[in-house]
């Protein structure tokens, strides 16, 4: 009985977390564009430093991403939170917890997996491909209550981060040295976590707007 219980409790949570998937997507907009625009100008100021001669250094380059990470993290809890206080609901329900269990596994062993190879083996490129990688895992873990943009998103830096990893191996020489640069990892990171969640949040705020009435 238990057992049942559980099941029918767990299928209860799956219902309300995609009858709240558009009302997420509308309010994950926001942190993608805070996201994109930092990652896009992290990327911008790579090149110019690259036109003026400056190393993009591993230390550097980890701090950067990091503190983009915490930014955007803070803003999308932030917007999660307001919206939970305007429908009178926990911020973290056990819809959240259900989304976290989903999305922490892949996003921590990206992240381990990536600070590792600056930290290390001083190896930029590889920590933004374990990142892009993982974090198209973790969007594709959520495919069974998320909105499908979402899981377009996730299949999107699954096959930009696949790509990257085959260019280190078949590119050119002259494309397996700028990638290996800090340059050119900046320049990848801001092209994938930079200009897909602007597209992603562009795509969101032009569409149809969701049914903001609370659920019950």
């Amino acid at each position: 009985m238990t057992s049942q219980l559980e099941a029918l409790e767990s299928l209860r949570v799956i219902r309300s977390l995609m009858e709240r998937a558009q009302i997420y997507r509308s309010i994950s907009a926001p942190a993608a564009l805070v996201g994109g625009g930092l990652a896009v100008t992290a990327g911008i100021v790579a090149s110019l430093t690259r036109a003026g001669g400056f190393p993009v250094t591993p230390p550097g380059f980890l701090a950067t991403w990091l503190v983009i990470l915490a930014i955007t993290s803070a803003a999308n809890f932030a917007l999660l939170s307001r919206e939970a206080s305007r429908r009178s609901q926990p911020t973290v329900s056990e819809g959240m917890r259900m989304a976290l269990r989903a999305i922490v596994p892949p996003m921590g062993v990206g992240g381990l997996l990536g600070v590792g190879a600056v930290v290390l083996h001083g190896d930029m490129i590889m920590a933004a491909t374990y990142w892009m990688l993982c974090y198209g895992l973790a969007l594709l873990g959520t495919s069974s209550f998320s909105p499908r943009s979402l899981v377009r998103l996730g299949w999107t830096f699954l096959a930009m981060g696949a790509t990257v990893f085959a260019l280190l191996g078949l590119g050119n020489e002259a494309l397996q040295t700028f990638l290996r640069s800090g340059h050119g990892a900046s320049l990848v990171m801001g092209a994938s976590f930079g200009m897909l969640h602007l597209l992603y949040a562009g795509c969101v705020l032009l569409g149809p707007k969701p049914d903001r009435t609370p659920l019950r």
